[in-house]
């Protein structure tokens, strides 16, 4: 009986990974449609030959547009939420955690997402999974107003206002995703290194630009 539910949780857990997959290479695709017709003019019909898939197949992961939405979001966000603790565990100071940060965000904006502004159209999701997604981002923007709060506090980042400083590195690198070009010379990595060291850099206290780590 052990062995017997052990091993259903096994294929449970596999369904679901295999799943999710799926999923994540719908989003990628429907990023992809979003470039090319814009959000609002793109339907499940595009997305479904954008990911090869019939309209019946896409229906089984996503039943409209607005929950592909809310899972993009979703994504995003717990992805970036969870940075937030690896970062804050796993670097030693606060210019190298907003550092980390930045990267990630770029990445998941311009590479999971393909580079889609999906993850900006917040005011297209219903107003109860808008509310939600709101306190999410909400919680991430603290997040990152804190960590510049905490290199005031320890003189490797100068600001007299750590909101508008997070607000500022924010709005940056969410507007990448609507000049990102796929095919352009800069890959999503190469757009997050130059971001994050440009970004850190303008709140560097110190004459030569570099934070200390």
């Amino acid at each position: 009986m052990v062995q017997n539910r052990s091993g259903r949780r096994h294929r449970e857990a596999r369904a679901g990974a295999r799943a999710l997959q799926r999923r994540m290479a719908i989003l990628k695709a429907a990023g992809r449609a979003f470039r090319r017709h814009g959000f609002a003019q793109t339907g499940m019909r595009e997305i479904a030959r954008e990911a090869k898939l019939s309209s019946g197949n896409l229906y089984y992961y996503f039943r409209g547009k607005d929950e592909l939405l809310a899972f993009c979001q979703d994504h995003a966000l717990d992805r970036l939420l969870s940075e937030v603790k690896a970062a804050r565990t796993g670097e030693p100071s606060a210019p190298l955690r907003l550092r980390r940060l930045i990267r990630s965000q770029v990445h998941c904006m311009l590479d999971d997402l393909a580079g889609a502004a999906a993850h900006l159209e917040v005011d297209s999701l219903p107003p109860r999974i808008r509310a939600r997604i709101l306190r999410k981002r909400q919680r991430y923007e603290r997040a990152l107003r804190r960590i510049i709060q905490d290199g005031v506090r320890e003189r490797a980042l100068e600001t007299a206002d750590p909101a508008l400083a997070a607000r500022a590195i924010l709005g940056a690198v969410n507007w990448s995703a609507r000049w990102f070009n796929p095919e352009g010379k800069l890959t999503p990595s190469e757009i997050g290194d130059r971001f994050a060291e440009l970004l850190v850099r303008g709140l560097s206290p110190h004459p030569n630009g570099a934070s200390k780590p």
